[in-house]
């Protein structure tokens, strides 16, 4: 002992040996077997239906008992994971302990019979069971009872005799093998021969032949005679009950709205697999492809080269029928005759058809001139036709002499066809020169975009206002920012130069205004392409126009309304760009240019009256969306009523600059001829006036005034309708509601212009008056009075609570016990669990330690197999 206390002390500088596994099991095998180790709980009395807790074991045992279980079952279940190569006894009452051996062998017997019985295969053959064939046994078939009886003239199907297919088929009557019975019989008979074996199927076979028929006649008096009974009979059961007599049937229920939408959805069509959608590119890849082939035909019309479409000849094969062969043309004439001459059909009138369509000329020039040679044959046949009639009376009249006439007919034939081939050539001129100036007409397909603003003018000068729009499309189309790279710059100037000439086009004395609206729908394509570039060129347009407006506004200290092609700006910008944003680079600044004419420009004439009402219905549309409110605007339209009022010398509004209450411009739209008033028509404020009126007729200028107040009118009653629901809005238009009550002339008005002024004075009124004042937050809260009464909590019941009655404890007992085995179940799930990630960490770590030695083992052997090729090297080079 003390040899091995001093081999287990701790020298320094180097760590204890571990105890040999042999060792360590001997001292626990050791520990087990010493009943002084043993731990034994006594228990004092035994309780029927209680686990009991006192076992007898080594300490700690209740931790190995269950690790013991859990390598018992589950490590077993974990270890057997996927295998299937374990036998299980399936025999009926192996583990019955209550069958004795004899029972379950005659158990096991009688299962193993029933399953033979039971069992039935739908493709075993080998069983005994009756095939059949359309209701007929295979047996029966194959006995060929009923094979056809050539020989009989009547439709009845009979079998052959025996003897005969014998003799006919079996090789002679001596050749068959007859049966025992038949031999027995025929044996003392004498063997016939051939002949008489003929004779003998012979007669039988008329005999049988008249049996037949005597039975089909037998068969055919008889159905005779069943039907002359029947017709004699038929009368009395045939019996129609009267309508008087008759139920009326049930009606039957119509069908629903759910069986109609059902019946409908049996006859929708399925859904089909369509094309995938294409891309962009390959859509403008399409278009330019098509318009470059649509150019390349126009421009082969233009030159005169026509080609004529023939059918290539189909492949027909030698056994094919013709059966779906159809005349493309009936070219038949009814046959009629009028005063005892036949009438022919008059020929029709091949005249040249050509269209303004991509395709259409180049097929009519083909049909023209299939027609034209066509009238060339017929014109050959003719003269060929007069040139036999004369030959014929040649021959008559010179039967005997002969004055080489045949070869004169022939030069006169050859001549003649020159002049008809030469007139065929001169046709066929015309009609390409024809071709060929119509193609010229027509527009071009394909377009490159213009490289300076006079050569796009010069592109869309002396041309209609719809061929300007496809010229626009086809440049488009053709310039595709994916067809090439310098594309979208090109594209780009061409909004710049459209925007350039929608100017042009307003800026004329007359200026062309439905020109201009079409030419909106390529803006706005191009725009949408383009939006950073179209911005900067209409935002620098702005720029222009408010730099002219400031610096009027700086030398005179105010401004005149601008040109109608300077006010079409306001418009394009709307379309083009959204208005209800709260800022925008182009709108924002368009809405601050307008705001400024409305309040810098004074109104001087109806020509200003009618650009600022413009401008007011513009700012209008600007905020129709957003309900921003613009005083410029209303104070504008006020201004306007004002101008409309005859003078006064007190008023109960405020006028605001650029209007006056006094002045030369007021009573500017005052209508003093009540005549007038009577014959004006509403209509539209002309544009075209913003430029200067045409006349001095004042039933006109009357007529204009009018115009003018009833659409300052319509963009008061729209104002209204946009600030209803404003908080200030009783504020907003209290001056026009006075204005248009007390001082505007609404009895000399039309009916039209009196109507408006009231409906706006009731929705005025209306939106004045709120049923409700709007809900708002207080703006402080309520301070609450300090309490000083203490916060007492009552106490009914102290310590454990018990339930009142039986039931409740019951219940409670219950569910504190499923809390309890709850709890204990989730613990032991945790153990398991727990017990198999050690069990697979250890597993995972045996595999890894047992691969690590393998690898160790294959570079040992490798780093002596290379020292020994080394080594070998060596001696090599030695050796040398």
């Amino acid at each position: 002992m003390g040899k091995n206390n001093n081999n287990n002390k701790k020298k320094k500088g180097k760590k204890p040996l571990a105890a040999a596994p042999g060792k360590v099991a001997k001292a626990r095998s050791e520990v087990r077997n010493n009943p002084f180790e043993v731990k034994i709980n006594k228990q004092k009395f035994t309780v029927l239906g209680r686990k009991t807790k006192h076992d007898v074991g080594l300490p700690g045992v209740s931790k190995s008992k269950a690790l013991r279980k859990r390598k018992e079952t589950l490590l077993k279940e974990y270890q057997k994971r996927g295998k299937s190569n374990v036998f299980v006894d399936k025999r009926f009452g192996e583990y019955d302990s209550k069958l004795t051996s004899e029972e379950k062998m005659m158990k096991r017997f009688a299962l193993e019979r029933q399953k033979h019985v039971d069992k039935k295969s739908l493709y075993n053959l080998n069983e005994e069971e009756e095939l059949t064939h359309y209701g007929q046994s295979l047996a029966s078939l194959e006995k060929m009872n009923d094979p056809v009886d050539s020989d009989s003239d009547t439709d009845e199907r009979g079998a052959l005799s025996a003897e005969l297919t014998a003799a006919h088929f079996g090789g002679g009557g001596l050749l068959r093998k007859k049966a025992a019975s038949e031999q027995t019989e025929e044996e003392p008979e004498k063997a016939k021969s051939r002949k008489e074996l003929i004779e003998e199927l012979i007669a039988k076979s008329k005999l049988e032949k008249r049996e037949r028929q005597n039975q089909k006649e037998k068969t055919h008096e008889l159905t005779e005679k069943l039907d002359n009974d029947w017709k004699a009979i038929q009368g009395l059961l045939s019996h129609k009950v009267p309508k008087s007599e008759r139920k009326a049937e049930p009606e039957k229920p119509k069908p629903d709205d759910y069986d109609m939408t059902v019946r409908q959805l049996v006859f929708d069509m399925k859904a089909k697999p369509s094309d995938k959608m294409k891309s962009e590119e390959e859509i403008a890849k399409e278009e330019q492809e098509k318009l470059q082939k649509l150019e390349a035909e126009r421009l082969r019309r233009m030159r005169g080269y026509t080609e004529k479409k023939e059918k290539k000849p189909k492949h027909i094969s030698a056994d094919d029928l013709m059966d779906g062969f159809i005349l493309e043309k009936d070219d038949r004439v009814m046959l009629s005759y009028k005063d005892g001459k036949m009438n022919l059909p008059e020929p029709e009138d091949n005249n040249l058809k050509t269209g303004g369509g991509d395709n259409d000329g180049v097929d009519d020039d083909d049909d023209k001139d299939i027609n034209d040679g066509n009238d060339a044959g017929d014109d050959d046949d003719g003269e060929a036709d007069e040139d036999a009639e004369g030959s014929d009376e040649e021959e008559e009249g010179s039967d005997d002499e002969d004055n080489h006439s045949d070869l004169d007919s022939n030069e006169e034939s050859e001549e003649e066809d020159d002049e008809v081939r030469v007139k065929m050539a001169k046709k066929d001129k015309k009609v390409k020169e024809k071709v060929a100036e119509e193609a010229s007409a027509q527009l071009p397909f394909t377009f490159d975009v213009p490289e300076s603003y006079e050569d796009f003018q010069s592109l869309l000068c002396d041309k209609p206002a719809d061929q300007q729009l496809i010229v626009l499309e086809r440049i488009q189309k053709c310039n595709h920012p994916s067809l090439a790279d310098g594309n979208k710059a090109k594209l780009e100037k061409l909004f710049g130069f459209l925007l350039d000439y929608i100017t042009d086009l307003s800026e004329q004395e007359t200026p062309d205004l439905q020109t201009v609206d079409k030419m909106i729908v390529p803006l706005y394509n191009l725009c949408q392409m383009f939006p950073e570039a179209a911005a900067d060129c209409v935002r620098n347009v702005l720029q222009d126009i408010a730099r002219a407006v400031n610096e009027e506004i700086e030398s005179k200290d105010r401004a005149s309304y601008p040109a109608l092609h300077v006010l079409l700006y306001f418009k394009i910008t709307g379309i083009l760009f959204p208005t209800s944003d709260y800022w925008h680079p182009v709108v924002t600044p368009a809405f601050i240019v307008m705001s400024q004419l409305l309040s810098k420009c004074p109104v001087n004439s109806l020509e200003d009256a009618a650009a600022g009402l413009f401008v007011s219905s513009m700012v209008l549309e600007y905020v129709s969306l957003s309900k921003r409110f613009v005083p410029e605007m209303i104070n504008f339209l006020l201004g306007i009523l004002h101008l409309a009022t005859p003078r006064k010398a007190d008023v109960d509004y405020v006028v605001v600059p650029p209007f006056k209450l006094h002045g030369k411009s007021v009573e500017l739209l005052l209508v003093d001829c009540t005549t007038d008033s009577a014959s004006w028509v509403k209509s539209n404020l002309p544009l075209t006036s913003i430029n200067g009126l045409d006349t001095e007729d004042g039933t006109e200028i009357n007529h204009f005034k009018l115009t003018c107040i009833a659409v300052c009118l319509d963009l008061v009653r729209r104002c209204v309708d946009n600030y209803g629901t404003s908080p200030a809005f009783k504020e907003i238009f209290s001056p026009i509601e006075k204005v248009i009550r007390e001082y505007l002339p609404r009895n000399t008005y039309p009916e039209t212009i009196q109507d408006l002024c009231k409906n706006i004075l009731e929705d005025i009124e209306r939106c004045s008056k709120k049923p409700y004042s709007p809900l708002v937050f207080e703006k402080q809260l309520p301070v609450p009075v300090k309490m000083y009464t203490p916060r007492v909590t009552p106490v009914l019941d102290f310590g454990k609570k018990r339930a009142a009655n039986k039931e409740d404890r019951e219940r409670k007992r219950l569910v504190n016990k499923h809390k309890r085995e709850y709890k204990s179940a989730i613990r032991e799930i945790r153990r398991d669990n727990e017990f198999l990630a050690r069990e697979k960490l250890a597993e995972t770590m045996q595999k890894d330690a047992e691969r690590k030695r393998k690898l160790k083992a294959i570079f040992h052997d490798l780093s002596t197999q290379e020292g020994e090729w080394k080594a070998l090297k060596r001696l090599k080079m030695k050796r040398k």
